[in-house]
């Protein structure tokens, strides 16, 4: 409703006012007030702007929409402290793990093998970074004579991170084909040590694939099972094949963003 007609002591509590003594726009932030003294979440000065709730975070502290389709163009959420533009989270990042067929081509059925991180590519060999033949990874991993094969397997978390979704692909080099799957986990790391990989979580897998051979390459979007990774942690991508009529080309992309 517009003011028309209205006299001040009926319509003083809807007044936005600064408080400031009828010194008007002040030179420090200072909230911006109803005419019954009651903070907004907005705050000003002659030269800062500031948002601060007054009773609770939540998803859409700020929202800047596009006037034709209502769509949100940018968004603060001060309950996850995270700010998102155009649909993603501002500081959204890829890492990428991958392998081409003439390195990884001596696997044994039903083991899991880490996949090289971006670059991490070494030349042909028959040994790789085996983590076992469970449902998921080993949970932890010792060193022998074989540190220098860890070290391109792994990726580094320096900073805290949130895992917001995986893909990947997969091309086989025969006519026959073999069920795969593949896993991403996390684990805490301890430089200068044999047992330098424990504690290890799952972070996500995809579902099983079905590969018919070289004809075709397939694409999995994964499941993200668990998505905070501390920093200091780090992570590694496993491949696992119920038989071996193929060896395997693969491309493993991680959508994150820093918390």
């Amino acid at each position: 409703m517009s003011l028309s007609g209205k006299t001040i002591k009926n319509s003083y509590v809807d007044l936005l006012q600064l408080d400031n003594s009828n010194s008007g726009v002040p030179t420090s932030v200072t909230a911006i007030k109803d005419g019954a003294g009651s903070s907004t979440a907005l705050q000003i000065s002659d030269d800062n702007v500031r948002i601060l709730p007054q009773n609770d975070d939540t998803t859409t502290a700020l929202q800047v929409r596009a006037k034709g389709s209502g769509n949100t163009v940018l968004s603060v959420d001060t309950t996850n402290e995270l700010v998102s533009a155009s649909g993603n989270t501002v500081n959204t990042q890829y890492a990428y793990f991958s392998v081409v067929t003439t390195h990884f081509s001596s696997v044994l059925a039903d083991n899991h093998y880490a996949v090289p991180f971006v670059n991490g590519n070494n030349a042909s060999t028959s040994q790789y970074i085996n983590l076992g033949t469970g449902t998921d990874p080993a949970t932890s991993f010792t060193t022998s004579t074989d540190a220098f094969k860890l070290v391109p397997v792994m990726w580094y978390i320096a900073d805290n991170i949130t895992i917001d979704a995986v893909y990947s692909l997969e091309g086989a080099d025969a006519a026959t084909g073999d069920t795969t799957r593949m896993h991403l986990m996390s684990y805490d790391f301890t430089s200068g040590a044999t047992n330098c990989l424990t504690n290890g979580t799952l972070l996500a897998h995809n579902s099983d694939v079905t590969n018919a051979g070289y004809e075709q390459p397939y694409l999995s979007t994964w499941t993200v099972d668990s998505s905070d990774v501390a920093s200091g942690k780090v992570i590694l991508a496993t491949f696992e094949s119920d038989s071996v009529n193929s060896d395997y080309s693969l491309s493993i992309k991680v959508k994150y963003h820093l918390t």
